[in-house]
């Protein structure tokens, strides 16, 4: 054989065991049990970072957070099965319920973590204040829009202030350009406007609504059915990372700012002002929560009828300890 064939035959092998041994080495199959979780990067959702950073290196499970732009993209990868767990808005679980999908609503997220902002030009001071103005909310199915429907319609203002549709991650920067006169949503968010001196705090939305449900944990009924010990774990982990972090906000603030790609301060204002202001331990679904929802939906005209038959699945919930939580890593324990 000639020298030059030998050669190409030696650089093409040596070619062909390098990308194996790549492939290999990058894209082996995680035998770990694995949950794939769509969030948005906001308090409510604070457990998906945490437990996705507690479980990156475990051996056994992975839970893996998956950052989404639009509540309405990860509604379709939760019913395409591209996650198995949505951090979504509350109402849009109704919305998906309603439209066939057999989901479950098993967790609450953190609570009262919501805020009204104004750009500071206009001198605001209350919502009265913003009537002819233009407020931004998450989505027409969210929490945020039915507060504030709700809200107007109390004190008279109703159609007296204009509500759109904006992505959260979209919503400092439009008032910034002075697109936006306000905008109502999770923080830290809202924060971002505050801290870069160009809103202030108009309201906090546990004022206008006590209790107010933001963001929940919705799975399928089938994946529960499937793998019943791995959706207690999950809920158990994600519920008692929500207790650990009342407890430890700055640590807190320092894991979620790195999947938030916020600056730390930003997301420790967010957590503890105003002081002892987030919600961590009232995580179990009731029905009769979501079935308040879900009669505001039909009374503003969202949905057409305020059915929520089997939508809650409180048990997973209710078998959460709170027993031996102590460093992050202590979630994870039964």
């Amino acid at each position: 054989m000639p020298l030059t064939l030998r050669l190409g035959v030696i650089f093409i092998s040596w070619l062909l065991v390098i990308t194996y041994l790549h492939v290999r080495m990058n894209h082996a199959p995680d035998a770990r049990q694995m949950v794939r979780m769509g969030y948005m990067p906001v308090v409510t959702n604070l457990a998906a970072p945490l437990i996705d950073h507690v479980t990156r290196n475990h051996p056994d499970i992975r839970f893996e957070a998956v950052k989404f732009t639009s509540f309405a993209e990860m509604a379709e990868a939760l019913r395409n099965d591209a996650i198995q767990a949505a951090f979504i808005i509350a109402p849009l679980a109704v919305v998906l319920r309603q439209q066939g999908v057999d989901v479950k609503v098993v967790m609450i997220g953190n609570r009262h973590e919501s805020t009204l902002v104004a750009r500071k030009t206009l001198h605001a001071k209350r919502l009265e204040d913003l009537v002819g103005h233009t407020i931004a909310v998450p989505m027409r199915y969210s929490g945020h829009n039915l507060c504030l429907l709700k809200t107007l319609e109390a004190k008279g203002l109703a159609g007296r202030i204009q509500i759109v549709e904006m992505n959260p991650p979209d919503m400092a920067a439009a008032l910034a350009a002075g697109g936006l006169d306000a905008y109502f949503v999770g923080e830290p968010f809202a924060v971002q406007s505050v801290k870069s001196g160009v809103a202030n705090v108009i309201d906090y939305v546990e004022t206008l609504w006590p209790d107010f449900i933001c963001n929940l944990i919705l799975v399928k009924n089938s994946w529960i059915a499937d793998h019943p010990m791995l959706a207690q774990q999950f809920v158990s982990a994600a519920a008692r990372s929500g207790l650990w972090a009342g407890g430890h906000p700055k640590q807190a603030a320092r894991i979620a700012a790195d999947y938030w790609n916020q600056p730390v301060e930003w997301v420790e204002s967010a957590l503890t002002i105003p002081p002892q202001r987030i919600v961590y331990d009232r995580f179990v679904p009731h029905e009769s929560e979501m079935q308040e929802i879900a009669d505001m939906m039909a009374r503003y005209h969202l949905i057409a009828h305020a059915d929520i038959a089997g939508l809650v699945e409180d048990q997973l919930a209710r078998n959460v300890s709170s027993a031996g939580i102590d460093g992050i890593d202590s979630v994870l324990r039964p």
